[in-house]
């Protein structure tokens, strides 16, 4: 399909092109382009794809995959260069090792290896697409005037914006060759360039903390890395087949060493825990680069990799050790989250958080979890990336990232105060879409084996998470006489992406009966031959609610004149209107708000510590189960 094409192709030349350019706005322009290119591309395939099923591409194996592989030996020095300029020996040993793996699988056995079909398409590569074209083509466009505002504030930091932009379309091009790869080891390669991408714009400012943390994140994925050349290898020595869509119908006799090693590699890129430190160092990065390889697409990589292979993981010991780590994970990141007060480092935890839901269902892998697993990563993406970039907007005008700032901020930045508060409805408030997901998520849990201790998970998972975004919301509503507003100096080209990505959150979540049964269901009859919906009433008592939460702020309008404002009472104290009152012996006092952060109950170090040793065993427990099962005999 040239549709495919375009949407590899056209992001890598507009690339180059950007790289090419100087900082001019002829460049600013490109990329707006390019953006509206790429999302109108997405759109393009939904609407001349999503009613066929799983279209398979025949595309010449060479020269493609040629020029991968040199690509693949390229990466692999470019790393080995860097680990000997900062030397980082971890980095070196496993670039040699999955680089050694790599041309074990490509010289020896991959020349037997006929691939027929080496690209897809299907209701779950075009839910990807999507995301990918659509909010990863916006964050591109946000980036342009937050670059601009990012190199004003850090004069100390080299201007390196053509890098930048180069490496975000280099990754949208990389995210699409994930998705629509039949070829395992295509998809192996762009897989590898994710990864790459990821280590360049990590260590952006070049700071000491940022070429750390760009090493950790790379070590972490290199290590995943190895396992998927191993499952390459695996594939070879076995004479199995390349092809994906082959391999999952093969079932778990043929499939599940593969399937198991590659959902590992799942674990590493989508940062589930032990693995999980790599995303939480990533918030170093300027804010794009956080919401869109971070939260809305690259660590989507992981979880689009385990859920492709949940039916060959379902009902095996591999699948449901992989499911636990995820619950884990859901629980462990979530309790975290609720004593961080900084704000990239609770959606970071959230992140990791929800993408461990996914992974939970993917393990499961029954048709139910599947379903919600899809759902999860719909609303999850649209919502996070809108908060990434909204806690990014608020970052350059109040020059800080604690959430304890933010406090008023409907007054002092009213547009982007209600998009945020929008962003975190969409994560947990009914009837939006995260709440419809975990929904979902929960009846996938009680009818699959072992479900008790999922719902566990879950059930206490959730319950923090409800805690630590009600206090968030609930300051950024409190004190709405505190400050002026400082709205005006928002760029107007952040406030416009930042209102889309508003509008899609509510969107999809009015849309989702119809993207359930145009993209979700068929995707899963296709697989399962069952499918999975929500039931009439429950739609109608979902939009009803829908409705309500709409007019909510509606009925605002009404009392925007005539309006009588009072003074905040403090148990009968004498107030201003800025939150000041007397206090003892006459002396004038300011309130303070301050939210509660738990650090006893849910320290960070200690409960980090407690969810490493248990995915760890976990993890040793999925390969002895994958030994137990025979696979390696």
């Amino acid at each position: 399909m040239d549709i495919l094409l375009f949407l590899l192709l056209a992001p890598l030349i507009a690339a180059v092109l950007l790289y090419v350019l100087p900082n001019h706005p002829v460049r600013d322009w490109l990329v707006r382009l390019a953006a509206v290119a790429i999302a109108g591309a997405s759109l393009y395939l939904l609407a001349t794809a999503f009613n066929k099923g799983t279209q398979l591409v025949v595309f010449p194996t060479e020269p493609a995959g040629l020029v991968m592989t040199g690509l693949a030996v390229l990466i692999a020095l470019f790393i080995l260069a860097m680990g000997v300029k900062y030397r980082k020996p971890v980095a070196i040993a496993l670039a040699l090792v999955q680089t050694a793996l790599l041309l074990w699988f490509e010289f020896v056995y991959a020349p037997g290896m006929h691939a027929e079909h080496n690209l897809f398409v299907d209701e779950f590569s075009i839910v990807m697409a999507l995301i990918i074209g659509v909010i990863g083509s916006a964050i591109c466009v946000y980036a342009v005037p937050y670059m601009r505002t990012f190199q004003a504030q850090h004069a100390e930091v080299p201007d390196r914006r053509r890098m930048f932009f180069f490496v975000l379309f280099v990754f949208l091009s990389a995210m699409f060759g994930i998705v629509f790869s039949n070829n395992l080891s295509w998809l192996f390669f762009f897989w590898e360039v994710t990864t790459l991408c990821s280590f360049v714009l990590i260590g952006y400012t070049k700071t000491t903390e940022a070429i750390d943390n760009s090493f950790l994140a790379l070590q972490m994925n290199l290590l995943g890395g190895v396992g998927f050349a191993a499952a390459l290898l695996w594939l070879g020595m076995t004479q199995g087949t390349i092809e994906l869509d082959k391999l999952v119908g093969a079932g778990a006799a043929v499939a599940l060493v593969p399937a198991t090693l590659i959902s590992f590699a799942g674990l590493t890129k989508s940062a589930q825990l032990p693995f999980s430190s790599w995303l939480l160092g990533a918030m170093v990065a300027p804010t794009p680069v956080s919401a869109l390889l971070h939260s809305s697409t690259m660590v989507k990589a992981g979880v689009y990799a385990i859920v492709k292979f949940a039916p060959v993981l379902s009902g095996t010991l591999p699948g449901l050790f992989v499911g636990l780590v995820g619950g884990v994970t859901f629980l462990a990141a979530s309790a975290i989250a609720v004593t961080q007060s900084n704000a990239k480092r609770v959606l970071a935890y959230s992140t990791v958080a929800n993408l461990g839901l996914v992974v939970a269902c993917a393990g499961i892998g029954t048709y139910e979890a599947v379903w919600a697993a899809i759902l999860l990563i719909i609303f999850h993406a649209v919502a996070k990336s809108l908060l990434f970039l909204g806690v990014g907007t608020v970052e350059h005008q109040v020059h800080s990232r604690d959430i304890e700032d933010m406090a008023g901020l409907v007054t002092r930045m009213p547009r982007v105060g209600v998009m945020m508060l929008i962003g975190m409805a969409g994560m947990y408030l009914a009837p939006m879409g995260m709440l419809i997901s975990k929904w979902a998520t929960l009846r996938a849990f009680i009818h699959a084996p072992g479900g008790i201790l999922f719902l566990l998970l879950i059930a206490f998972g959730s319950a923090v998470t409800v805690f630590f975004w009600a206090k968030w919301m609930g300051l950024i509503i409190a004190r709405p006489n505190r400050a002026e507003n400082i709205e005006s100096r928002v760029p107007r080209e952040e406030l416009i992406v930042l209102g889309l990505l508003a509008l899609l959150v509510v969107g999809v979540s009015l849309l989702f009966p119809w993207i359930s049964r145009l993209l979700l269901e068929p995707y899963v009859f296709g697989l399962y031959g069952k499918i999975a919906e929500l039931g009439q009433d429950n739609v109608i008592i979902m939009l009803l609610m829908m409705g309500t939460i709409l007019l909510l702020p509606l009925s605002l309008l009404y009392f925007r004149t005539g309006r009588h404002k009072l003074k905040p009472y403090m148990g009968g104290r004498p107030t201003s209107s800025d939150m000041h009152f007397a206090g003892s012996l006459g002396i004038e006092r300011e309130m303070g708000l301050h939210n509660y952060y738990l650090e006893d109950w849910f320290g960070e170090k200690r409960t980090f510590r407690a969810g490493v040793a248990v995915t760890a065993l976990l993890i040793v427990l999925m390969f002895a189960g994958l030994v137990n099962a025979g696979g390696f005999a």
